[in-house]
């Protein structure tokens, strides 16, 4: 399975040069504990259907969340590609259910030859994947994007100490996406890189974490891995919202992505 059957995108008609509509159904395995869509695969839903219409790979995207999409909905996604230069594409994308707005997304993608490379952000000397337990969860995993993600934390906090302050801010998790056999894509990193709220929780140490208000998705290199460490600083959490980054290795510790959010922190209810 690649990651397009994994979400379930579907081009809408035929799609002209410059612009294209896709549809994909909010299926349970899609969505939170919230049973709402999960943010991270509304980004690489979008990511997914701009790299078909632009035949380039993403360099980076940004999603702005205005709503939510429910379970058995169907979102339609909107792809403008408003310039299409000799090596970079820029492209939009508005994703919505009838008349109301879930997303909206701009993203740039292309390729382009340059002598010069190096990574400097480097992998963090951690256990492997099968060295470690599954992450437990608040709620039953069933009918959740979670029943088809496999996530093991190496650097946090169990359900149970999450009643204490601050930490350094840092969370470190491996995820995978089981179902996707073929290696990741930018769509499978947007899907993975949607952490951030989690890692608000951990970072103070309550039980919490919050909504996304965006998501940036920056692409450095993909090279073969199955599974990817998630290295999340929280940077800050004031004024009622959370500050967030994060780093994505493969298994060989290189560089995959980067990515960032702000989000709404919010304590759980059954904390109150």
């Amino acid at each position: 399975m690649d990651t397009k059957t994994f979400l379930g995108i579907e081009p809408i008609g035929q799609p002209s040069a410059a612009d294209g509509q896709w549809a994909m159904v909010v299926k349970s395995s899609l969505v939170t504990g919230g049973q709402f869509l999960w943010g991270g695969a509304a980004l690489a839903a979008a990511v997914s259907a701009m790299e078909q219409l632009s035949g380039r790979p993403c360099v980076w995207a940004t999603a702005q969340y205005l709503s939510y999409a429910r379970t058995n909905e169907t979102m339609e996604i909107d792809v403008t590609l408003a310039v299409v230069g000799h090596q970079i594409t820029q492209a939009r994308a508005v994703g919505h259910v009838g008349d109301r707005e879930i997303l909206t997304v701009n993203a740039a993608l292309g390729e382009r030859a340059f002598e010069h490379r190096a990574t400097f952000a480097k992998m963090p000397d951690v256990p492997k994947p099968h060295e470690i337990a599954s992450r437990e969860h608040r709620h039953p995993v069933e009918n959740t994007i979670h029943e088809r993600l496999d996530e093991r934390l190496v650097k946090g906090r169990e359900l149970e100490d999450l009643n204490g302050g601050p930490n350094d801010g840092r969370t470190i998790m491996w995820a995978r996406i089981p179902d996707v056999l073929s290696d990741v894509d930018a769509a499978t990193l947007a899907v993975l890189g949607d952490f951030v709220p989690m890692a608000i929780g951990q970072a103070l140490g309550v039980r919490g974490g919050g909504n996304s208000l965006d998501n940036t998705l920056r692409i450095v290199r993909l090279v073969p891995t199955k599974w990817v460490l998630l290295d999340i600083q929280i940077q800050g959490v004031e004024r009622g919202f959370g500050h967030g980054t994060m780093n994505m290795f493969a298994e060989d510790g290189t560089l995959l992505a980067t990515a960032s959010q702000s989000v709404i922190a919010r304590m759980w209810r059954e904390a109150k």
